[in-house]
């Protein structure tokens, strides 16, 4: 079993219309969602699956919904080749609000640009909520999109951000085509 703390605002997003999105999760996996809706728990109860990476993966997928992400992009994770990555803003500018906010402004960029280019050149989704940044997608893809968000969060102006995630993306082609 693995237990969630959501956000309240949240809950409607992983319950789904009449039940939808919960329903789904647990058609899907088999697993017992049992969501708290007054407290923002949820429970996951993988007793029943035979294989215990089911629960992890639904845990993530609830860990995705809560922290922003549209329950259609978290159901990439049930691939067993996608992953979630999070990562909390306050690990690189401390607990400042106004640095939170200021970082926040930075990774999404001017009309979501920064986020944009990151998510196109990496093949992954980024969802900025609260204090933290979530990644989905696969492992090298979630790794190059790490670093590039790292590099916002440490300082780095956009321009050597987007030039590094080129050269990545170029260095992916060549190996894909083996030059």
């Amino acid at each position: 079993m693995f237990y969630v703390k959501i956000p309240k605002e949240r809950l409607g997003v992983l319950i789904g219309e009449k039940g939808a999105i919960k329903n789904e999760i647990e058609e899907r996996s088999s697993v017992k969602l049992i969501i708290d809706s007054n407290a923002g728990d949820v429970t996951i109860d993988d007793t029943e699956v035979e294989d215990p990476v089911i629960g992890l993966k639904v845990r993530d997928m609830v860990k995705a919904i809560a922290r922003g992400f549209s329950p259609q992009k978290a159901f990439r994770l049930f691939d067993d080749e996608v992953y979630f990555e999070l990562m909390d803003i306050r690990d690189y500018v401390g607990k400042s609000a106004k640095r939170i906010r200021l970082m926040r402004g930075r990774l999404i960029g001017t009309d979501g640009k920064t986020r944009r280019i990151i998510e196109e050149l990496t093949g992954t989704n980024v969802s900025i909520y609260g204090n933290t940044v979530g990644i989905i997608g696969k492992l090298m893809e979630v790794d190059t999109s790490k670093r590039a968000l790292e590099m916002v969060l440490r300082g780095s102006e956009h321009s050597a951000v987007y030039r590094f995630l080129e050269s990545k993306r170029r260095a992916t082609k060549t190996a894909d085509f083996g030059f």
